[in-house]
């Protein structure tokens, strides 16, 4: 057998348009879920002062650090960036917006 002609079983996988869309859905929420991570980690914050920062449930902070959280309100995620020091940026070319909360 030629290795070069052969698909891996990955490969195989992601042509189903279901599986793909799947595994694109949950390697987003996991990217939510390590990027909060990774700002509390860096601010060296607590869940419940995150949360009391950025005024919103300790439970939706936990929520999203877990993963369970299936989509974010704009409105937490602008308060949580800005809880941390960040500001949130739209880009198109040379164009900035700057979101607020």
């Amino acid at each position: 057998m030629n290795k070069n002609n052969e698909s891996s079983t990955f490969n195989k996988l992601m042509e189903n348009p279901e599986f793909k869309a799947k595994l694109e859905e949950g390697y987003q929420e996991f990217l939510l879920s390590e990027l909060l991570i990774s700002l509390m980690e860096n601010d060296q914050k607590s869940v419940r002062q995150l949360a009391k920062e950025a005024k919103i449930s300790p439970s939706v902070i936990q929520d999203i650090r877990s993963g369970k959280q299936k989509d974010l309100k704009l409105t937490n995620l602008l308060q949580i960036v800005k809880a941390c020091g960040y500001r949130l940026t739209l880009e198109k070319g040379e164009e900035r917006i700057y979101l607020v909360s």
